[in-house]
């Protein structure tokens, strides 16, 4: 399926409204007894995602297993997008309490206590009236013996777990997390949303820059969303949109490497550290677009960071969708 730049069709409004604004700092506020709640859930929640898979994978009938698991190098793993089944079965239609209990904590498992509860009522109220019901699974190759991946899709998500069995990709693969707060189409506040704060961090490293960096790393309009392809990478050092982080002064790169922080802060630490791992910060490029500016005032909606392994395009209109991918 293909959806272009601005163009949602595919990301139909199906929202129940959460109504607190949710930048970083009041976040983190309201989610430290999300925390203590996490800290004090059943055994089973404390267990890596990865044992978990393996745990569902087991617990599956003949019957499941033939609708939802596929092998490993199926074509089909590698893809995302911002709104798409990877099978016709349902989380709540198709699986088991106690399955469907598990899928829940190997996907808040794939994230920070600090953020898991956030992240979890985002995509159910992305998801329409059945919720986080509403996502698909499928499992590719052997979680109990061999390399394997998990993957949950629906809405505004596209989530990895593969216990390192995807070498050299981040997360397992490219992902997909979005939001719409409150309306389809937000206002300049994206007030509610999610995932905002990291635009409000990338634009906080815009107004380090000088008249000539703005120059090189304002540009009209941003790539267009297409599927996999959205997050293509090209390998090039140069060439690429927007300003090279190598030209940018000391302190405007700790900027970036603070917007870095703040994009792989929803995510669980080991999966964060290994993409720290294999970006290469030198060869970065930081684009902002002026296309979709909400409000037209001046705080770019759209942005994007860009490496020859990296691409993380942050498109925050008329709701956010946020495209990532990240390999050795």
């Amino acid at each position: 399926m293909n959806t272009h730049l601005f163009d949602c069709t595919t990301c139909a409004p199906r929202i129940i409204v959460i109504n607190e604004p949710l930048d970083r700092r009041s976040f983190l506020k309201k989610t430290t007894a999300a925390a203590l709640a996490l800290a004090a859930a059943p055994v089973a929640r404390a267990a890596k995602s990865e044992t978990l898979v393996q745990q569902l994978h087991k617990s599956l009938t003949e019957a499941q297993r033939k609708a939802v698991c596929f092998a490993f190098n199926d074509p089909k793993r590698s893809l995302v997008d911002n709104n798409w089944q990877i099978v016709p079965q349902t989380v709540s239609g198709f699986f088991t309490a106690d399955q469907q209990a598990l899928i829940r904590d190997i996907f808040t498992g794939l994230h920070s206590p600090e953020y898991a509860e956030t992240v979890m009522k985002q995509v159910a109220s992305d998801s329409g009236k059945a919720g986080f019901g509403s996502s698909s699974v499928a499992l590719f190759g052997e979680p109990e013996s061999g390399k394997f991946e998990f993957v949950l899709t629906g809405r505004h998500c596209t989530r990895r777990c593969d216990g390192d069995s995807v070498e050299g990709a981040a997360f397992g693969g490219p992902i997909f997390y979005g939001h719409a707060a409150g309306s389809f189409n937000e206002g300049p506040a994206h007030e509610g949303n999610a995932y905002w704060f990291q635009a409000k961090r990338a634009n906080e490293v815009f107004k380090m820059l000088d008249g000539k960096q703005r120059e090189a790393a304002l540009l009209q309009r941003g790539r267009e969303e297409t599927s996999d392809d959205t997050v293509k990478l090209t390998g090039k050092k140069t060439g690429l949109d927007g300003l090279a982080v190598r030209d940018m002064s000391k302190d405007q790169q700790d900027g970036v490497r603070a917007v870095i922080r703040d994009l792989l802060a929803p995510f669980r630490k080991e999966d964060a550290d290994e993409a720290m791992k294999l970006i290469t910060f030198e060869d970065l490029h930081m684009a902002f677009y002026k296309a979709g500016d909400i409000g037209k005032d001046g705080v770019w909606d759209v942005w994007q960071l860009e490496g020859p392994n990296m691409v993380w395009h942050f498109r925050g209109s008329p709701h956010v969708h946020v495209w990532a991918n990240i390999r050795a």
